[in-house]
C-alpha cells in the first residue's frame, strides 16, 4: 500500500446537525486508525467558523489541520454556481486541492470507515494514474448524467492521485456542458465525469461501505469497512436516526 506519508485526507463541513458533527469525528477518527499519524488530514469549514466547528466536533487525533473555505471555490467555476450556492453546491471543492502532489482522499462527513477497502487499497497500490470513487445505491447524476454511464457512482469516497489536474477535468467537461450547478446531484455528476474522463476509477463497493439510512434504496445494515449515513447531517427531526429508531 501507498506510504500514509504520501496521502491526505480531507473532510468538509457546514452548519449541519449535531449528528452531522458526531459523525465527522468518528470519520475522522476511522481514518487515522487506518492510516496513522503519518498521514496529514484537514477539515474544509464553511457557514460556521473555525472554533464552533472544532468545539462542536469533539476530541480528535493530534495534528488535525482546520481551513476555512470561504473564498477558495476556483474563479472558472464560479460563474456556474447560484449566487447562494444552492444546496451546498461546491463546498466539496472550496479548494480544489489541499494536499497536491500526494494522494488525497476526500470523505464525507457522515462517511464512516473502518478498515479499508478492497477497492481503496488497489487505488493506493495502482499507478497512480485511477481516481477513487464509491459506489451508489442508485444513478444520481444531475444535468451531467450524460457523461457519467448507468452504473451509480457517489462522491462521499473521492481519491485522486498525485498528478491528476482536477481543475483541468472539471473545466474541460464544463466547456463541452456549459450549464449552472443548482443541485448536490450536479455536483455529483460533475466530479464523477472529470474523475472518469480519463480512465475508469477504482470504486468502492456497497457491500465494503454502504449507503446507509431507512429511505429505499438504501440499506440499514453496516458494510464490510464502514457506512455513509446519508441524510444525517439534516437539522429537522429524523426520528429514524434517533436511539429509538432503526439505526
Amino acid at each position: 500500500m501507498t506510504d500514509a506519508k504520501r496521502l491526505g485526507v480531507r473532510w468538509t463541513i457546514g452548519d449541519v446537525s449535531d449528528r452531522g458533527f458526531e459523525a465527522l469525528r468518528l470519520s475522522i477518527w476511522g481514518a487515522y486508525g487506518i492510516f496513522g499519524a503519518t498521514a496529514r488530514y484537514a477539515v474544509c469549514v464553511n457557514s460556521v467558523g473555525i472554533s464552533e466547528a472544532r468545539e462542536r466536533t469533539g476530541s480528535l487525533p493530534p495534528g488535525v489541520e482546520w481551513h476555512l473555505s470561504d473564498g477558495r471555490i476556483p474563479d472558472f467555476l464560479r460563474s456556474h454556481l447560484d449566487e447562494k450556492l444552492a444546496e451546498g453546491v461546491a463546498w466539496k471543492l472550496a479548494p480544489l486541492r489541499l494536499f497536491p502532489g500526494v494522494y488525497e482522499i476526500a470523505l464525507d462527513n457522515d462517511c464512516i470507515l473502518w478498515s479499508i477497502p478492497p477497492g481503496f487499497r488497489r487505488w493506493l497500490a495502482g499507478e497512480g494514474v485511477a481516481c477513487l470513487l464509491a459506489e451508489d445505491a442508485a444513478p444520481g447524476f444531475g444535468q451531467f448524467a450524460v457523461f457519467c454511464g448507468a452504473t451509480p457512482r457517489n462522491t462521499g469516497i473521492r481519491g485522486l492521485p498525485p498528478t491528476f489536474d482536477l481543475a483541468g477535468a472539471l473545466q474541460w467537461i464544463l466547456a463541452v456542458h456549459p450549464v449552472r450547478l443548482v443541485s448536490e446531484l450536479d455536483e455529483q455528476g460533475l466530479q464523477v465525469a472529470a474523475l472518469s474522463a480519463i480512465r475508469s476509477p477504482e470504486i468502492v463497493t456497497t457491500d465494503d461501505a454502504t449507503i446507509c439510512s431507512p429511505s429505499p434504496p438504501h440499506v440499514q445494515h453496516l458494510g464490510r469497512c464502514g457506512a455513509h449515513f446519508v441524510g444525517l447531517n439534516m437539522k429537522y427531526p429524523r426520528p429514524w436516526y434517533d436511539h429509538r429508531g432503526s439505526i
